[in-house]
């Protein structure tokens, strides 16, 4: 079973993260790790931090001369301003900061965080609160990625919506076009709605404002099988949705139509089944489920929606809040933002849906190594086309 654990605070000495039930024999090499590090500092509207986070990337255990080797795979992201600005104030060691944050931001951890943990020092909830920490996701989600596509799963990400700005193309992007939607600033394959979104974060930045959005992932070559009707916490579907939770300012997800299907007739709501003679397998020619019926994968791409509210750090002081020292009204205090963290946030998705993925992968055909993997896979697959053809002569 392959599960991970991240550690570290924003502005602490590094991030890390172990992944473990990785199978031996996965090639990685860490400039593999630093492009999709990279990939998640894209986008049009991010703040200025993202043009020095250098994510200094160290693998600390489990790869041997660019070969996993069936342990747990440790990796520390180094933060490039410890030595500068945070040794003090992050230290380990005993002691006091320099100063308190007592104004807690609404729409953030911290006051929920401060009072839970009988905290008076927002810092000591926000730092570890912060989206800083997808980082250390982005890197397990690499490794996914690395183990999926040796049994040739792939899975992209791109902008659908950017605060009121919808795209309102239907065609699913291809993997061939995951480096055109990465050279996008907003990480939009749709060109006719790309510069109106650009547009808003302008909008939105002239008056210190922040924006929502939503990512669309898609993965595609997944077996069918993968999850299971059995019980609730197997249901793939339900995993999804709380993988995409789980990143920081996600307030929704959706499968397929989502809540539009909701609005139509059964007759208009499902994907119809159909038979390939030439290929010996089944298919559908519509996405309404989005790859996935009663809690297990179909074989038909994945698709999932990510939406993001707009971030509640804003570049002026404008949230009211309370002074939680002295109980008096005041404005919220500010660190360090962006107008919007859309472009991003869709590559921490795609990371999510891999790990995801990965892991329903790993259990249902196991293997110590790579190649018992991809056996056990192409073996499914055969048994598979070969059952179907019997079924259908």
């Amino acid at each position: 079973m392959i599960r991970f654990l991240t550690a570290g605070e924003s502005h602490g000495k590094a991030l890390v993260v172990i992944v473990e039930g990785l199978p031996a024999g996965l090639p990685i090499v860490i400039e593999e790790i630093q492009g999709e590090l990279a990939r998640r500092r894209l986008g049009f509207g991010r703040g200025p931090r993202m043009r020095f986070e250098a994510d200094e990337v160290t693998i600390l255990s489990g790869v041997r001369h660019g070969r996993t080797l069936g342990s747990p795979v440790a990796v520390e992201i180094g933060n490039s301003e410890w030595e500068r600005k945070w040794t003090e104030e992050m230290s380990t060691a005993p002691g006091s900061p320099s100063k308190i944050l007592t104004q807690p931001r609404p729409g953030h951890a911290d006051l929920a965080g401060m009072l839970k943990y009988e905290f008076d020092d927002a810092r000591d909830v926000l730092e570890r609160a912060s989206a800083r920490e997808t980082a250390a996701r982005v890197v397990a989600g690499c490794l996914a990625k690395a183990l999926l596509a040796s049994v040739g799963v792939g899975v992209l990400s791109h902008v659908v919506q950017l605060g009121p700005v919808v795209s309102k193309a239907t065609r699913l992007p291809e993997l061939s076009e995951l480096e055109t939607i990465d050279l996008s600033e907003v990480r939009c394959l749709d060109e006719n709605v790309a510069q109106a979104m650009m547009d808003e974060i302008r909008a939105a930045a002239k008056v210190g404002d922040s924006l929502g959005g939503a990512a669309e992932v898609i993965a595609y070559g997944v077996p069918v099988g993968l999850g299971s009707h059995v019980h609730w916490d197997r249901k793939i579907d339900a995993l999804l949705a709380q993988a995409i939770m789980s990143i920081q300012a996600v307030k929704a997800v959706s499968i397929g139509d989502g809540v539009e299907v909701a609005g139509v007739r059964g007759s208009m709501a499902h994907d119809a089944i159909f038979w390939s003679e030439s290929k010996k397998e089944y298919y559908r020619e519509t996405s309404r489920s989005g790859g996935i019926e009663g809690g297990m994968t179909t074989g038909e791409p994945i698709k999932v929606t990510a939406w993001m509210k707009p971030l509640a750090t804003l570049n002026r002081p404008t949230l009211q809040t309370v002074d939680v020292q002295t109980k008096d009204s005041t404005v919220s205090f500010k660190e360090r933002t962006d107008v919007t963290a859309v472009p991003a946030m869709g590559v921490v998705a795609e990371t999510m849906v891999a790990l995801v993925l990965a892991q329903e992968l790993a259990r249902k055909f196991g293997g110590d190594s790579v190649a018992e993997l991809a056996r056990n896979v192409e073996s499914f697959r055969r048994h598979l086309g070969a059952t179907s053809s019997a079924t259908h002569p």
